[in-house]
């Protein structure tokens, strides 16, 4: 069922929102979230899409905000709200309400949204494009106990992870995180296989491929290792690589779909590794609303930090040894021998070697594509 409202106010959806749920027999609520996507007419289909396929394993209320720009100067002080009202197979299994902000309501869309939301239910804020410099502080931000961005529709993803760890807050997450889920995962369970040190780790994939850098300043922030960054065709990432006192581990994905895992001393292993649809990402993420404290750790330990070997083509983050038997999971797994890789001095830990390996005179390192964005 689809209701279409013009020039119409926030009492007025919620009273088609009610009526709609009792004509189609369904008058009790039963979302656990409210996820509220803020977005331009060219994203909101593939956006909603994407929602709509998540609501399936998490049933939510989903506000499309869209922020239209008058043509004329006497159309931009005339303020008007626009909404389509979706229920039942239109809007998968919750409600969908699409709001279209016309003139001077376009700058208080807050005020649009706080009266849908639904009651005593957490909310999410998803911006696919052009999320805010510093999320929280968003008024639509500051509605949510998440905020979801994406730096991979950044023109410059690198430059953005280091503005996305400036202004950190916690519940701030981003999907280029969420893809490396599976790698993490992976790689945590390889390690549990050996009992080795990790001396050095390459992450190869796109330049300025922000999961890429995200899973380089994981390795060297959890394992306090050398963490080699090397670039290549894609897609994505297409390999990691551990050398450790055993030999090498090496998880490898040429095809973006299948990777091999091979351990020295044992046969290499064909493993589902592909890469996943943006309602599978949103999904994840909608699994859990506390803060996220390793990709705050990661984030935080600086795309600045990944300096350029003597060798072209690659960075260089991190010093120290790691060791194999330590484990983790997809979520937040240590890759450190014997320790949480959640604590708060680990991460310090982390931090101070780090700083230690800045001021070694005898590593002088060059400038990579991260450290230039960061120049710029």
């Amino acid at each position: 069922m689809k209701t279409d409202l013009t020039d119409t106010t926030a009492s007025k959806i919620n009273k088609a929102l009610v009526l709609g749920r009792r004509a189609i027999g369904t008058p009790a609520v039963g979302m656990v979230l409210t996820l509220v996507i803020v977005t331009d007419e060219e994203n909101a289909y593939d956006a909603l899409r994407a929602a709509s396929d998540a609501a399936h394993e998490h049933p939510s209320r989903t506000l499309v905000v869209i922020k239209r720009v008058s043509r004329s100067p006497r159309d931009r002080t005339q303020s008007r709200l626009d909404a389509e009202v979706r229920l039942g197979t239109d809007a998968g299994t919750g409600e969908t309400i699409v709001l279209r902000l016309y003139g001077d309501v376009v700058d208080h869309a807050q005020s649009v949204v706080l009266p849908l939301l639904l009651p005593d239910a957490p909310v999410v804020v998803w911006w696919p494009v052009n999320a805010p410099l510093h999320p929280a502080r968003d008024p639509l931000g500051a509605l949510a106990q998440r905020r979801v961005t994406d730096t991979y529709a950044c023109e410059d993803p690198v430059g953005e992870l280091v503005a996305r760890a400036d202004a950190y807050t916690p519940g701030d997450t981003d999907l280029s995180w969420t893809r490396i889920t599976p790698w993490r995962s992976m790689l945590a369970a390889a390690l549990d296989q050996v009992d080795c040190t990790v001396q050095g780790v390459e992450v190869e994939g796109e330049e300025y491929n922000p999961s890429c850098e995200l899973l380089a300043m994981w390795l060297a922030d959890r394992l306090e290792v050398p963490v080699r960054r090397t670039a290549s065709g894609g897609p994505g990432l297409t390999a990691v690589r551990m050398e450790t006192d055993c030999g090498p581990v090496v998880l490898d994905r040429a095809d973006g779909s299948l990777a091999t895992l091979s351990i020295k001393g044992q046969p290499a292993r064909a493993v589902a590794l592909k890469r996943r649809e943006t309602a599978e990402l949103i999904a994840e993420e909608l699994r859990r609303l506390d803060p996220d404290d390793t990709y705050a750790s990661a984030l935080r330990y600086g795309v600045d930090r990944l300096a350029a070997p003597d060798a072209p083509g690659g960075t260089d983050a991190g010093d120290g040894s790691g060791s194999a038997d330590a484990s983790g999971d997809g979520a937040g797994g240590s890759g450190r021998s014997g320790g949480s890789g959640d604590s708060a001095d680990d991460a310090a830990a982390a931090e101070g070697a780090a700083g230690d390996d800045a001021k070694a005179p005898a590593k002088a390192r060059r400038k990579t594509p991260a450290k230039r964005t960061v120049a710029k």
